[in-house]
């Protein structure tokens, strides 16, 4: 039988039992391989039960730096007889099968193109542990030690990891080694270690990939810090996965580093609202008097506060909103991941709305897209949604360091003080000076007799007095639209990159490529997919909506362009269409939402079947940067 070899270059997959206390195994896991100096990117995909059904730990080990999914299982470790018969199936021809022999496997689970290493866990914990949560406890900390021997992962660094997390904790510390021990022997006396496949402590990691110059990071707390650095100094919110540890995490800093060294006292507020909409109706009333504020939520939070961010919309209130995205619709899937807000985020609320969103694809961009959500949210005088999503937010990422400048000073926006009313020869609420559609805007308390107005969700005219005069509306919904415009000035460029040299293409069509957010990683992958097969694909990264200008012209510079999502309506390709008229055609869908993230073999293969061409054969891959 031919193995599956590689150094520093496959999957592995871990099959357990949600509540069983797998996770942190799991994460010891892939936090040894990250100290080891190789670039590894962990994916934990669970239900939403709280115990009990099927539950897989992904860890992707990548010299080349590539943190998408790539598809595909090389080295199976299933201690759940539920999913067992799935799990065997699911591992490449070549791959290995770890598994608890406790019990003799079923015939019916037996492969002949794969290697089988059976470890009898729970037998081995049940001899030496009398405690039955303990048994369950430590049996994944065994295979965690008899992957280590068959991958060769340095033992001491699994030591130093478990003295890190049970630190002051001298018994878990010796148990929980001994538990590794145990799984290490066990492998290294009954098997031949290290297999074809195993690891390499930092022989050919990529050159933009270094354990010193990068953390593991997740999107929710980056987008917590961005929040605290970005001046938010109110949070209010309704738990709700996968976003409720955003609000934890700032919580956390919050009471580092937002007390008054004076008095000691909290210089933050942090309320869990009733719900969703009480949530966002705070953050609406703490932004208009001049504090900046936020809230977290998931998709059925966007589908509550909808009605207040078309409030924040038409009222001109700076409202900040981070939305994780998750499966729907409805209850949907609320532990898996997808990008399918979308649509209900570009134009939430009735009527005539136009929110600004921003696309964040790694922990960095979430953090420094937080700062600045705060920034654009009060220049702009409008609602900014953050559009995280469920892999991001709740998963281990590889990051540079998150970087600060001190310097940097919050852009308030056209925002007048007393001063400013008092040289200002005439002033309304809505009164477009400028010409772009931003309006000068007071805070309560400027002016003794000055800058007063009523802030209302009905119609009005240019001095906020209260209208029905269809003239008057038209003309600050054109004012709206105006401001639309000019947002594209303001929000983040799309990021290009040329295609791969190709010597020989084998199509003279001008091919492009768009996505955002998590679909990236794997898109910039399967392109370079692609490029051995002989198709070079020029790739845009979108960052924002409203579009800029430079999207419209990369589209009508190809003649067929992907569009790469996680939906099942195309919801980015039909926003494309609708703001920039876009002849449907010429956007061909790449789609995914089964819930786990899209992979870079999927997305090659639906590249493959729109252009009728043949799989290549599988050749080493090169690392795109984000």
């Amino acid at each position: 039988m031919k193995q599956i070899k590689g150094v520093n270059d496959f999957v592995v997959k871990f099959a357990n039992v949600n509540g069983s206390g797998s996770a942190s195994a799991n994460h010891l896991f892939a936090k040894a391989i990250f100290r080891m100096g190789i670039p590894v990117s962990p994916r934990n995909i669970f239900p939403s039960n709280i115990q009990g059904l099927p539950t897989w730990y992904e860890v992707r080990v990548s010299a080349k730096g590539y943190l998408g999914r790539r598809g595909g299982v090389d080295i199976m470790c299933c201690v759940n007889p539920q999913s067992m018969e799935a799990d065997v199936a699911s591992v490449e021809p070549g791959g290995y099968f770890l598994y608890d022999s406790t019990k003799p496997l079923a015939p019916h689970l037996q492969r002949d193109d794969i290697s089988y290493f059976g470890v009898p866990l729970t037998e081995m914990c049940m001899r030496e542990y009398p405690n039955p949560r303990l048994q369950q406890l430590l049996k994944n900390v065994v295979y965690v030690g008899a992957m280590a021997a068959l991958l060769d992962i340095k033992f001491s660094i699994l030591k130093d990891l478990l003295g890190d997390q049970f630190k002051g904790k001298e018994k878990l510390i010796s148990s929980n080694v001994h538990a590794l021990e145990m799984g290490y022997h066990y492998a290294m006396d009954h098997y031949k270690c290290p297999l074809p496949i195993h690891l390499k402590a930092g022989g050919n990691a990529a050159p933009h990939i270094q354990e010193s110059e990068h953390i593991l990071m997740n999107g929710n707390t980056a987008a917590a810090l961005g929040a605290i650095y970005g001046g938010a100094t109110v949070a209010a919110w309704y738990p709700i996965t996968p976003s409720t540890s955003v609000v934890d995490a700032f919580a956390q800093y919050a009471e580092r580093m937002r007390i008054d060294p004076g008095s000691g006292k909290k210089n933050f507020a942090i309320v869990q609202a009733e719900d969703e909409l009480a949530a966002i109706g705070m953050v609406v009333g703490a932004s208009w008097n001049g504090a900046r504020a936020f809230t977290a939520t998931s998709g059925p939070g966007l589908s509550l506060m909808s009605e207040f961010l078309g409030l924040a919309y038409f009222a001109e209130v700076p409202v900040v909103l981070i939305d994780v995205q998750r499966s729907g619709p409805s209850t949907g899937m609320p532990t898996r991941s997808q990008q399918s807000d979308i649509l209900a985020a570009a134009y939430a609320s009735h009527g005539d709305t136009k929110q600004v969103l921003l696309f964040p694809a790694t922990p960095r961009e979430c953090f420094d897209m937080t700062v600045q959500a705060f920034d654009l949210a009060e220049q702009l005088q409008t609602p900014v949604i953050l559009m995280s999503d469920l892999d991001l937010g709740m998963n281990d990422w590889m990051s540079p360091p998150l970087e600060w400048d001190d310097s940097y000073q919050m852009d308030r926006g056209k925002v007048l003080d007393a001063e400013g009313l008092d040289k200002a020869a005439r002033w309304g609420r809505y009164l477009d000076v400028d010409g772009d559609g931003i309006c000068y805007r007071t805070l309560p308390g400027a002016h003794p007799d000055k800058g007063a107005y009523f802030t209302r969700g009905s119609s009005k005219n240019e001095m906020a007095v209260y209208s029905e005069s269809g003239e008057d509306y038209v003309q600050n919904m054109d004012r709206l639209l105006r401001k639309f415009e000019t947002a594209k000035s303001y929000v983040p460029a799309p990021k290009t990159h040329d295609p791969i040299p190709v010597s020989k293409p084998k199509t003279k069509l001008k091919l492009g490529a768009l996505f955002f957010g998590t679909s990236a990683s794997p898109a910039y992958e399967a392109v370079e997919m692609m490029a051995d097969d002989g198709y070079p694909i020029d790739t845009m990264r979108i960052r924002a909506f409203p579009f800029h200008e430079s999207l419209d012209a990369f589209i009508h510079a190809h003649d067929l362009v992907f569009v790469i999502e996680q939906n099942r309506d195309g919801q980015m390709r039909r926003l494309i269409i609708n703001e920039c008229e876009i002849p449907p055609g010429k956007l061909r869908p790449i789609l995914n939402y089964s819930g786990t993230p899209i992979t870079a073999r999927s997305i090659a293969d639906e590249i493959r079947n729109a252009l009728g061409a043949k799989s290549a054969e599988v050749v080493a891959l090169h690392s795109e940067p984000v």
